[in-house]
């Protein structure tokens, strides 16, 4: 984007705040979704693109409250809005019902194309890592929503012998790129009343979006033939794991083809049990996969079952199923890092554009760590998401450039910043297994968890306590 040398200091920030999207993405056509003159009226301030820029802006900000982001962007970033009267005498009110409307105004449309755009981008430009093809990890997580009339009718709550519960919950299905931790838009269902999903429904829905010809790498809740099925049917190749009782079902039909010290590989015709024919009657009646199963003997005495398209030996198909669980980790900065677990939003559709724009804001900063780690010449996943968020949003977003020359300056050095995030190396991975914890009574308050120990004996309550 050219900026015209006597332009003033505004111009150049609402350009460099432009072109901030433009160098992360690299997508030349994304200026039409920020142009600042298509409103019915001159009066307007809040457009659709500002109001979809103020919408990535706030999950940048790690959730920020719309009180907090009308603030900031009145008192440092203007230059966002088109020209108007009252933004440039300064007196544009911090009331936050204006733009609290222009989010609501904002098409449902428009926030999906924008943010699809920009996540399939991404994905197709990342890295070829495995056999000069892109990899793609899925998974399912679940967000809790504002316990509100509308979201309770869209997104039931979970029930049980007692009742209804309080908290609205949505199923997520991701697809992360294994290189840059990118996520493509995720399938979004209810998890629970009449209309609700499985991870099968959206894993089959979810590989349809991904790039061709990528490799599909999931865990064992996606091991099953229909989700293999829509895979190939999508152009793409999978690796899957496999749960025991399935591995020894099908093992039973399979042919050992090789076998050595701690391994086994199987092929096998696969086809559409009576069950899966049951649950997908869209299977078409000949239908059939060729694969290849893998047993390999870890580390501790369990057993790693995999079944594959691909035609790779064992301890490849073992080494690549490991990369599985950094999608746990993508799913937490999403969540997590960025606060998408806590969106604020109460009906349902302004849960879809909050959603969409949060999992723009990942990517942003995702596109940034990609960034980073070549100038530390380092894998991008070598990098703290955390540390390369902080470093983006405190030096570049919240920087105070006047100029683009003092903007350019703040980018590198924000890039500079973010390459020494570097995560330690570790000599063994870090384990966290799962422990449930019941809630006590308040009784007990003021006893001590003795996790670990051989005896779940309460501890003597100090003197002072009554």
């Amino acid at each position: 984007m050219a900026i015209p040398p006597d332009a003033n200091p505004k111009a150049q920030q609402l350009a460099a705040a432009r072109q901030l999207l433009e160098k992360l993405l690299a997508l030349p056509n994304l200026r039409e979704a920020f142009k600042p003159d298509e409103r019915p009226t001159t009066k307007m301030v809040y457009t659709h693109g500002v109001t979809l820029w103020m919408l990535i802006l706030q999950r940048l900000g790690g959730g920020s409250t719309l009180s907090d982001l009308v603030t900031h962007v009145l008192k440092h970033g203007r230059d966002i809005f088109p020209e108007n009267k009252r933004v440039r005498e300064g007196t544009l009110s911090e009331n936050t019902s204006s733009y609290s409307q222009a989010r609501k105004r904002l098409p449902l449309s428009v926030v999906e194309a924008f943010s699809r755009q920009v996540c399939d981008h991404l994905g197709r430009t990342a890295e070829r890592v495995f056999d000069d093809r892109r990899v793609f990890i899925i998974d399912g997580t679940t967000v809790t929503l504002a316990p509100t009339p509308a979201l309770r009718e869209a997104f039931p709550p979970a029930t049980n012998q007692y009742g209804e519960s309080v908290w609205p919950v949505a199923m997520l299905m991701v697809a992360s790129e294994l290189q840059s931790g990118c996520v493509l838009l995720p399938q979004v269902d209810p998890m629970y009343g009449p209309n609700n999903s499985s991870e099968a429904d959206q894993g089959r829905r979810i590989v349809q979006q991904l790039p061709e010809n990528s490799v599909v790498l999931a865990d064992s809740g996606f091991g099953i033939f229909s989700v293999a099925y829509h895979s190939k049917q999508s152009g793409h190749d999978f690796l899957f794991r496999l749960s025991m009782s399935r591995y020894k079902a099908l093992r039973k039909q399979a042919q050992l083809v090789d076998q050595g010290e701690g391994f086994k590989t199987y092929q096998l015709t696969w086809r559409p049990s009576v069950k899966d024919r049951k649950s997908n009657p869209d299977l078409p009646q000949d239908t059939a996969i060729e694969v290849f199963i893998h047993e390999v003997e870890l580390d501790g005495g369990t057993t790693l079952a995999t079944v594959s398209s691909l035609e790779i030996d064992a301890s490849t198909a073992a080494n690549l199923y490991c990369r599985r669980y950094d999608v746990e980790f993508d799913i937490r900065d999403l969540k997590v890092t960025m606060d998408t677990e806590n969106i604020r939003a109460t009906s349902a559709e302004m849960v879809q554009k909050e959603l969409m724009t949060s999992v723009v804001a990942y990517n942003l900063t995702a596109q940034f760590r990609r960034q980073a780690a070549k100038l530390a010449r380092v894998e991008p996943r070598r990098l703290s998401f955390s540390g390369v968020w902080t470093s983006f949003r405190e030096i570049l977003l919240y920087g105070q450039s006047k100029t683009f020359d003092e903007w350019l300056v703040t980018y590198t050095g924000a890039l500079i910043s973010a390459s020494k995030r570097c995560l330690p190396n570790r000599k063994t991975a870090r384990s966290y297994p799962r422990v449930a914890l019941p809630r006590r009574p308040k009784t007990t308050k003021f006893q001590k968890s003795l996790r670990g120990k051989k005896k779940d004996t309460p501890e003597e309550l100090p003197p002072d306590q009554p």
